[in-house]
């Protein structure tokens, strides 16, 4: 059983794994294993289980959570900050920087719980452990979805999303000692009513209107203004255009990348089971909704408290 009565409550390695917006969940997973008295010594994660994952490390999470839950999505859209290079269409500067005010510059190896970020050294093609330095260069890394955002360089190396080699990192908590080791996959097989239902449509929010005086600055600016505000209109409107063709090539690579990490995902749970394997399954939202925070952080509680109740839960003693 997951808690014993009057034994101590038991320490957890955390495997918080890749899946965009679905990675809200972790949020609530960490919270409920926190009011079950659970201890959190040890977090490995991969994009937005890096990210959660680290700022939870870093003892922030509710201000987090807080901020995050208070997004609408046309304020998601107006983070994304474009890059004109063929490397991804945003830099990703903005949200970093927001988060490095919200959570502070750490250095990983300071954390009072161990933590390691996994990325992909896209030169080398291997997986990269990030277990110190600043944190931010590790979240940074590891959130690097392919096309969607720029490659992070860090000591020489040319790092990209760490769900590319594996999205359910549970290969560096081996070296814990922990009582138990607690994966979320974000990547597992849809199932009935297990998704949360699909919020009413807000009314579309007004889009902003860029001036222009005619100078080929402000009319570049009034272009990538106009390129943001249909991505918001978008994300707004009640009903997708299936003729938007900017949307569907969004979703056209989020897609093919959440099949890679589907399969992948799929082969490392058969090779490395935890104790507990937390499902959060691939069709709860799609990788942008972060404007759902509440109810993919109530899902991930409830889905964590299914789990640990089901009394799968090894006794190590």
């Amino acid at each position: 059983m997951p808690a014993i009565p009057g034994k101590q409550r038991q320490t957890v390695s955390l495997v918080l794994g890749s899946g965009g917006a679905r990675g809200l969940a972790h949020i609530g997973v960490i919270q409920y294993l926190e009011e079950q008295g659970y201890r959190i010594e040890s977090i490995a994660g991969a994009s937005m289980g890096a990210l959660v994952g680290g700022i939870h490390a870093a003892g922030k999470l509710s201000i987090y959570r807080d901020w995050i839950c208070a997004l609408r999505k046309a304020d998601v859209v107006r983070f994304l900050d474009v890059a004109f290079r063929s490397e991804g269409l945003i830099k990703g500067d903005r949200i970093m920087d927001t988060l490095r005010r919200m959570v502070g510059e750490h250095l990983i190896e300071d954390l009072p719980v161990a933590y390691t970020a996994v990325a992909t050294d896209i030169d080398r093609r291997r997986e990269v452990w990030l277990c110190e330095g600043p944190l931010f260069d590790a979240i940074r890394a590891s959130i690097a979805v392919p096309t969607v955002f720029t490659p992070h360089r860090y000591r020489d190396m040319t790092l990209l999303d760490g769900g590319l080699l594996n999205p359910v990192p549970i290969a560096p908590t081996f070296r814990d000692f922990t009582d138990l080791t607690i994966a979320v996959n974000l990547n597992a097989e849809p199932l009935p009513m297990a998704a949360p239902p699909k919020p009413e449509k807000p009314a579309p929010e007004p889009s902003r209107k860029s001036k222009s005086n005619g100078g080929g600055e402000d009319s570049l600016r009034a272009r990538i203004l106009q390129f943001l505000d249909t991505i918001s209109d978008n994300l707004t409107s009640a009903d997708e255009d299936d003729d938007d063709e900017t949307i569907g090539l969004f979703e056209l690579m989020t897609s093919s990348f959440e099949t890679m990490q589907n399969a992948i995902a799929a082969v490392k749970l058969a090779a490395y089971a935890p104790d507990v394997l937390i499902n959060v399954p691939r069709d709860t939202c799609a990788a942008h909704e972060f404007h759902r925070a509440r109810e993919l952080i109530a899902l991930g509680r409830r889905l964590a408290a299914e789990a640990m109740e089901k009394g799968d839960v090894k006794d190590e003693g």
